[in-house]
């Protein structure tokens, strides 16, 4: 496999000695860090002393102007490396300390013994779609969001011709009183229903936006070009699927793009900024000042949410779900082959849309596969508030909301240098999801890769996850 590391069992044994050691880890970890910086601190001390000894000296015996700033200089620079070797071991030392201080003990030990009781694994269970049954019973009640439901009145807004495909902005229903956008894009010269992927954009803290990060459009602004080019290496995967045959809907999130909320219609005390932008603001800037504004507007958007008695992911994922709603009414889709991909919390949905929608045949997550409680110490920071499902983790932890539809196809791709999760929290994930198809004599089905990169979906994991769809939705077709 080209740029991807195989994860497998071997990683067991390192888990268990991890975990059984870990209080003393952390011990060792504080002593080395106190050490190092007291050493790095007698050194630069001693590198200061140094450099005022060797100036003293050759200011009386070799006034040549060149070796004295050189020697200065070169002095100077081992102590600037030397002040970032004691920051560095300041800030392991920092990460060894939980975010929540002394409450957290209690609470990751709340969450060791969460014991799971409708994932696959948690006994031996005499009818398959009876425990499947039940974990998405389970989930549709925590995620506390069924709405009313009209008629999805979808209509065609917008069509642009492309290369070797046409793409549409639609306009539909998600609900009986809001209304979302999409692209869908429809390849050229289809003779007969065609496989369909659900395409679901990222979060990004890039509210502005939904479907255009992930749909080659026309003109776009500076800041989506170097979002694109940062996210998924410069290519915008839902045309890379229609070019290669799959019918592609990217619908906007609840919160992002066409569902983005309205400035306008917000309390004055929070919009206010938004509403008095200078007339000579670059759309650059007007864009970067509005993705700040809801980022920070994420935190009472959750509390409302909460108090009304919902969850923020059981809105987006019954969006999701009415996604697949309006494909089903395209003539150009095959309703038996509906696949999702998404990276970052676009693979979020991707996991929870083919754990809770049977009438997903094949998946694709990205950059959101991980156990619940490895986030506690110290990388929730890192997280937006659409991912808290109160409840949950008692009875499924990720990796079993996402098994709820095996053995159907699953791939996820992780990344090694994503500072999002750690990387037992996705090896655990991946040994717990492998063991679920392996119990159900299907592991040929799951695949997990991993990439030697930041948090993004570049060509080559595209490539990479397109081939396993196209295996799986397109029989006889696959590239790989």
């Amino acid at each position: 496999m080209r740029g991807d590391i195989a994860a497998r069992s071997n990683f067991s044994d390192f888990r268990s000695v991890s975990k059984s050691n870990d209080k003393h880890r952390l011990v060792v970890s504080y002593m080395s860090n106190g050490l190092v910086r007291l050493q790095a601190s007698v050194i630069i001390v001693s590198m200061s002393f140094l450099c005022f000894s060797v100036r003293t000296h050759f200011q009386r015996f070799a006034p040549n102007h060149r070796w004295r700033s050189g020697i200065v200089l070169s002095s100077l620079f081992l102590g600037v490396l030397l002040s970032r070797a004691q920051e560095e071991s300041s800030q392991n030392e920092s990460e060894v300390r939980a975010d929540v201080g002394q409450f957290y003990p209690g609470l990751q030990e709340n969450a060791d013994d969460r014991p799971g009781a409708l994932s696959y694994l948690a006994r031996d269970w005499d009818d398959r779609e009876e425990w499947r049954l039940a974990g998405r019973a389970k989930m549709h009640e925590l995620l506390a969001y069924d709405p009313p439901q009209g008629p999805l009145n979808p209509k065609i807004i917008e069509t642009v011709p492309k290369d070797g495909f046409t793409r549409y902005r639609v306009r539909y229903s998600v609900t009986a009183n809001r209304e979302t956008e999409a692209f869908l894009l429809i390849p050229n010269g289809l003779k007969k229903p065609a496989p369909a992927v659900l395409a679901i954009h990222d979060h990004g803290g890039f509210y502005y936006f939904g479907k255009e990060k992930i749909t080659e459009t026309e003109n776009p602004p500076g800041i989506l070009t170097r979002f694109i080019e940062r996210s998924y290496g410069g290519r915008t995967y839902a045309d890379e699927l229609a070019r290669r045959g799959f019918v592609v809907l990217v619908p906007d999130g609840f919160y992002f793009g066409s569902q983005r909320i309205d400035a306008d219609a917000v309390n004055g005390r929070f919009a206010g900024d938004l509403r008095d932008l200078e007339p000579e603001a670059t759309r650059d800037d007007s864009i970067q000042r509005f993705n700040r504004f809801a980022s920070s507007h994420e935190t009472l958007m959750a509390k409302t949410i909460f108090t009304a008695g919902a969850t923020w992911p059981g809105i987006l994922f019954q969006g999701d779900r009415a996604s697949i709603d309006y494909l089903l009414t395209r003539p150009e889709v095959d309703g038996n082959r509906i696949g999702c991909m998404g990276l970052s919390i676009g693979g979020f949905r991707s996991a929870h849309l083919t754990g809770l929608d049977s009438r997903i045949k094949a998946a694709v997550v990205a950059g959101w596969m991980t156990s619940y409680g490895s986030l506690l110490k110290n990388h929730l920071r890192s997280h937006t508030w659409m991912i808290y499902v109160p409840g949950q983790l008692q009875h499924l932890d990720l990796p079993d909301v996402a098994s709820l539809n095996a053995p159907r196809p699953l791939m996820v791709i992780n990344c090694l240098q994503d500072r999002l999760f750690t990387l037992e929290g996705m090896q655990d994930a991946e040994k717990k999801l492998a063991a679920i198809y392996d119990k159900m004599d299907a592991r040929d089905q799951f695949l997990c890769r991993y990439y030697d990169v930041p948090h993004s979906l570049n060509k080559e994991m595209q490539d990479n996850a397109i081939d396993w769809l196209t295996r799986w939705l397109k029989p006889g077709e696959s590239e790989e």
